[in-house]
């Protein structure tokens, strides 16, 4: 009877210890998983197919893991959460809080970077299917501290339809308008007002983009380790807005979901 016992005890612990160990996974994949191999991938991604997931690092910075487990970084600069392999980093134009790819230590195999040089190549704005996401280069600066020939803004269509609009460093621009035909769900608005425009452009640009989600970021000059601002972000004025703050975790979910 106390062998028996002893037995039971045993197992219960071992059964404790097991659980406790896999209990800190966390919600999004640490990219370990994904296939580094191009040869059938997108069959076995397709089959751990997952929401999207957006984490505003702050400032202008986004990671965004695909359903597929891909990971994209935007403008990396702000926040510590860079442990993601990438398998994919944009930058929009060449200021100092939108470039710190130092930053970005693991890297998948295959890994792209796709800057504003390979982004606008002789006044044409450029368009990369890379399966996981297409990323269209679109109009950003318009303003004295930003130059619309050596500055973009992007727009990520994901693999199962979401559409994210970054508008990167700018004021209004001309192709803005042409957007809303798009049905964005996503649109990411900056709003500083020294460097770019200020709530209210920002809020009339939002009305002319049309998405379904209208969220402000790049809200104060980067200043120390200041990167946001919530009081500012909630006068973002737009019947759409939806606050996003630095380490904050959003699922991608389109029209249609």
């Amino acid at each position: 009877m106390k062998s028996l016992k002893a037995i039971l005890t045993s197992l219960c612990l071992l059964l404790t210890f097991t659980s406790c160990a896999g209990g800190g996974t966390t919600a999004v994949s640490s990219g370990s998983e994904k296939p580094v191999s191009p040869a059938g991938q997108n069959d076995a991604e397709s089959q751990t197919a997952q929401p999207a997931k957006l984490l505003y690092l702050g400032h202008a910075s986004l990671r965004i893991t695909t359903p597929e487990g891909r990971v994209i970084y935007i403008d990396p600069y702000a926040g510590k959460q860079y442990d993601a392999p990438a398998d994919l980093i944009l930058v929009t134009h060449d200021h100092f809080d939108h470039t710190q790819l130092d930053k970005i230590k693991r890297r998948a195999d295959g890994c792209r970077v796709i800057t504003y040089k390979e982004a606008l190549v002789k006044g044409e704005h450029k368009t990369f299917d890379l399966g996981y996401v297409t990323v269209t280069a679109v109009e950003a600066g318009y303003n004295r501290n930003h130059n619309v020939k050596s500055c973009v803004g992007y727009l990520l269509t994901l693999s199962d339809g979401v559409k994210v609009y970054v508008s990167g460093d700018t004021s209004k621009t001309k192709q803005m308008p042409e957007l809303s035909a798009l049905h964005i769900d996503y649109a990411f608005f900056c709003c500083d007002g020294v460097y770019n425009m200020d709530l209210k452009e920002a809020a009339q640009c939002a009305r002319l983009v049309g998405a379904r989600h209208d969220i402000p970021y790049h809200v104060i000059p980067a200043s120390g380790d200041k990167f946001f601002d919530r009081e500012r972000a909630g006068q973002f004025d737009s019947p759409n807005l939806l606050v996003v703050e630095p380490c904050e975790e959003i699922l991608l979910q389109n029209s249609e979901a």
